[in-house]
């Protein structure tokens, strides 16, 4: 299982996944609700509410009411999905998800498209880069970041079932789709192995496992033996599955579409710390905001793309 061995099925939209994994798991579940903060289109909800218009609740745009809507709802056995941008999802309404939801075991499906860099020309006032952090740090809040369009709508119907907490993170543009359709390669808490490798394991979620396969084929190409490592749920974190790399490759590259400062790095680089210390290069943004660009642009200045990633892991095998 090589790297190379990985073929895109197409390109779509990430949001697009969610949009159709709710409505089939609406179907399927009498007791799933979604509620938007006046981005049904975004979330392409329109399936939904045209067949389900009585399990949707437009909020406005009044994220803090959402959530506690969301946590009310659950008393009554309902499984509610709320749905606006990671940044609003996320730092407009964090009092409301840790007092009313998490603090409260509320089984809230925080769901949050637009996340990261890729958001684009929106800016940096939407582009939320801290997220993962604000979410991983509440006690007993599951955090899950698909790959992409076939990844996002198994694991939105997945939560469906899984009690607790979900903080559910994907993006806007279109993206290669690469994973299986039926989701027979996806289960919460465990990492999805996409290689296997002996020289360098890298670790990589949402949108950059894209870019951590392309960089992945390019280094094969000159000889060096990738370990891929999809970690789609950072929380809980599949521990046996790094350790398991890491004492094989003894260094790792971490990819993520988020600041390194409390993310999925600072979670791989807390389990070598704690069972086999490595060298670590991290690719993600380095404590700054983002700005106004297309996502190509942008991942590209803040160094999240194919390139860094090779120049990462060129860099960990000479600390090796």
């Amino acid at each position: 299982m090589k790297v190379t061995d990985i073929q895109v099925q197409n390109e779509k939209e990430t949001r697009g996944g969610f949009g159709e994994g709710i409505y089939e798991i609406g179907k399927e579940n009498e007791n799933v609700i979604v509620l938007t903060a006046d981005l049904a289109g975004s979330f392409k909800l329109g399936p939904f509410i045209k067949e389900i218009p009585e399990r949707f609740v437009q909020c406005g745009i009044a994220e803090a009411n959402m959530i506690g809507v969301a946590a009310g709802l659950t008393i009554g056995g309902k499984i509610p999905y709320t749905t606006t941008f990671a940044n609003f999802s996320t730092g407009r309404v964090y009092d409301q998800i840790r007092q009313s939801v998490v603090y409260s075991g509320k089984n809230v499906k925080i769901c949050a498209s637009h996340a990261g860099l890729t958001l684009g020309e929106d800016g940096a006032t939407h582009q939320i880069l801290e997220d993962i952090g604000l979410m991983k740090m509440l006690p007993g809040m599951t955090v899950i970041v698909p790959c992409d369009f076939n990844q996002t709508k198994i694991a939105t119907k997945a939560i469906a079932s899984y009690d607790g907490p979900v903080y559910l993170r994907f993006g806007r543009p279109k993206w290669p789709n690469f994973t299986k359709e039926d989701g027979s390669d996806f289960v919460i808490g465990k990492a999805q192995q996409l290689s296997e490798g002996t020289d360098v394991t890298i670790f990589a979620c949402g949108h950059l496992v894209w870019k951590a396969i392309e960089a992945g084929k390019a280094l094969e190409a000159k000889g060096i033996s990738v370990e891929l490592i999809n970690i789609h749920t950072i929380k809980p974190l599949d521990t046996e599955a790094i350790i398991k790399s890491i004492s094989k490759t003894k260094c790792a590259v971490t990819c993520e579409e988020h600041n390194i400062i409390g993310g999925l790095g600072d979670s791989i680089a807390q389990v070598a710390a704690k069972n086999f210390p490595i060298p670590i290069e991290y690719v993600g943004t380095k404590d700054t905001f983002g700005e106004s660009g297309t996502p190509k642009e942008l991942l590209a200045k803040y160094g999240l793309d194919t390139p860094d990633i090779i120049a990462a892991v060129e860099k960990v095998l000479s600390r090796k």
